[in-house]
């Protein structure tokens, strides 16, 4: 692969990180696009080798295409599969973990390459007790939050105001064996049972919102669209046929906000979702540091793939 390549790390079905990869390959960037969680120990060999130089060099080459560690202008972490292996259980454990932390480790160690984001500042960044308390420090506003497995305090602070459940993790859920989401959703008072026991719960004050926002930052940049749900729709994503979308300004406050999140993390890319009240107060939900932002591009004009190729093309990042 001749020139500084950019490697995608993403599964197979990735439209967001497709439009990317075309943005680069008409401006002819060299780019290895593999999912390591499958295509890791085959098709993919690593090579890699630690000398007297600036670091880990060698080859990846996943197939016909070849990539020079040494050589990578940046790698664009989107979201790949887990690292998993064949057959036997204590093998295949052993197995995903030795390529997690081979090949994993030494993704995460190249010399001179932009990460966006870094794969452990993501991991980091993934955990919502992290976010809320981060949010606070960078000075963006947060509704009252309670986590518990204590029934009795989860009754109390719903009773206490109007309050939503929101899980602290979006995994993957089925329902009679088709795939579902688990959204965010009022609950009151009565509602709490000791179902609460089994787990941690994250309990919020329900924000008299207006509209939401979602922030895509960019390295520096801002993106921010305005999301209009009908009335009484606590979490937008599950109206997503009924939605209405435009262009926001970020106000300057909330913009230099973000960049102090992002900055505590470590990461050069966030998707925020923010509730908007009738007074024009931003209030901070959560960031995804992986979040999707394919669908607000021609939804609200938003140039987003340009700003990410550009990022990836130039190779240089306010972390290095």
């Amino acid at each position: 692969m001749d020139g500084r390549p950019v490697l995608v790390c993403t599964e197979y079905e990735d439209a967001t990180a497709d439009l990317v990869i075309a943005e680069l390959n008409r401006r002819r960037v060299p780019v290895l696009r593999f999912d390591p969680g499958c295509d890791f120990p085959a098709p993919g060999v690593l090579t890699a080798r630690l000398g007297s130089g600036e670091g880990w060099g060698g080859w990846l080459t996943v197939g016909e295409r070849k990539a020079d560690l040494s050589a990578v202008r940046a790698l664009y972490h989107r979201r790949p599969s887990p690292y998993s292996a064949d057959d036997g259980e204590q093998e295949a454990r052993f197995a995903a973990q030795e390529n997690r932390r081979g090949l994993g480790g030494v993704l995460g160690a190249l010399p001179g390459c932009l990460y966006l984001s870094h794969p452990q500042a993501i991991a980091r960044a993934e955990y919502k007790p992290a976010q809320l308390s981060a949010a606070l420090r960078a000075g963006l506003r947060v509704p009252a939050t309670l986590i518990t497995n204590d029934p009795v305090e989860a009754e109390t602070f719903c009773a206490a105001q109007p309050a939503v459940y929101k899980p602290l993790h979006a995994g993957a859920y089925e329902v009679a064996g088709e795939p579902a989401g688990i959204w965010a959703a009022p609950v009151g008072a009565g509602e709490v049972d000791g179902a609460v026991r089994h787990s941690a719960h994250l309990f919020q004050a329900r924000v008299p919102k207006v509209a939401d926002v979602r922030a895509v930052v960019v390295g520096e940049q801002v993106f921010s669209a305005r999301i209009t749900a009908p009335p009484g729709v606590v979490d937008w994503r599950t109206e997503y046929r009924n939605l209405t979308y435009g262009p926001s300004v970020c106000p300057d406050g909330t913009r230099q906000a973000l960049g102090r999140f992002l900055a505590a993390f470590g990461l050069d890319f966030g998707a925020f979702d923010f509730a908007v009240t009738a007074d024009g107060g931003w209030w901070f939900l959560e960031c995804n540091p992986n979040g999707q932002w394919a669908w607000l591009e021609e939804a609200a004009g938003l140039p987003i793939t340009t700003a990410i190729a550009d990022l990836l093309e130039n190779g240089a990042s306010r972390h290095d």
